[in-house]
């Protein structure tokens, strides 16, 4: 069977997030009916019930990091998937930062519920019910433990980050999907955030067979995501997807 990219939300920023410019919630990806749910941010678990998901369906929670845009709704969908705690079906892979410490953003209650929990590195690969995940590289962005990821040897998600030439190195070359989180048009140095001029070297020298581009500033979304999109593959030669709230595509 397929699999299925599932996009919740497309925001980026404090802006585009918390006005709700463009919905947040992170994004799936469905397989033979289950589903691994990666970075669930604001209004994920609402966002689930409209698009009619099952939440016990969701077989592992992914975090590349622990801020709130990507990880407010981790709890309330671990609670969900489990039913409160009636079930023991869900795991989840982050950073130790995520879930220990500080800056932990998942209630401890909620450990013992899962079915295991596994912590990042780089490097690090993890499995579990059939879904594969690797922690490829940790990203520079704002002091804060960020991994990008590699899910079933398929689908590379670039997550918030600041550019480094190294990602040219560690991310696999050729995937079947690569997702980029574009947040600004026009490179920023002092903002360790990816601008579409990031996204084209990544994907002319990465070579993905397609390329999404999501988690948008209010530059981005004032400049098009579409037309940045269609820049972008014109310049690249590879179809590059502007994606939006509840989109769906196949893998």
């Amino acid at each position: 069977m397929a699999e299925k990219l599932i996009f919740l939300g497309t925001a980026g920023g404090r802006i585009v997030t918390f006005n709700l410019i463009r919905r947040s919630g992170g994004f799936l990806i469905e397989k033979e009916g289950n589903y691994i749910h990666v970075d669930p941010g604001p209004g994920a678990f609402v966002y689930l019930y409209q698009l009619g998901i099952d939440y016990k369906k969701i077989d592992l929670v992914v975090l590349s990091h622990y801020h709130l845009d990507h990880s407010a709704d981790l709890n309330t969908v671990l609670e969900a998937a489990t039913n409160g705690g009636k079930y023991k079906n869900v795991s989840l892979f982050a950073p130790k930062s995520a879930v220990v410490g500080e800056n932990r953003v998942l209630l401890p209650y909620l450990r013992k519920r899962l079915v295991k929990e596994e912590f990042f590195s780089e490097g690090s690969e993890h499995t579990y019910k059939g879904w594969k995940v690797k922690a490829v590289i940790r990203h520079k962005h704002h002091g804060t433990e960020t991994y990008g990821l590699f899910i079933n040897d398929k689908v590379v998600y670039v997550s918030c980050a600041g550019f480094e030439e190294r990602m040219l190195e560690l991310y696999p070359k050729e995937p079947q999907v690569m997702i980029i989180n574009t947040t600004f048009y026009k490179k920023r140095n002092h903002i360790e955030h990816l601008s579409a001029e990031d996204a084209e070297v990544l994907i002319r020298e990465l070579k993905p067979k397609k390329a999404i581009i999501t988690h948008y500033s209010m530059e981005m979304l004032e400049k098009d995501p579409e037309k940045v999109a269609k820049e972008l593959s014109d310049k690249t030669g590879v179809e590059v997807i502007p994606a939006k709230d509840n989109l769906i595509l196949g893998v």
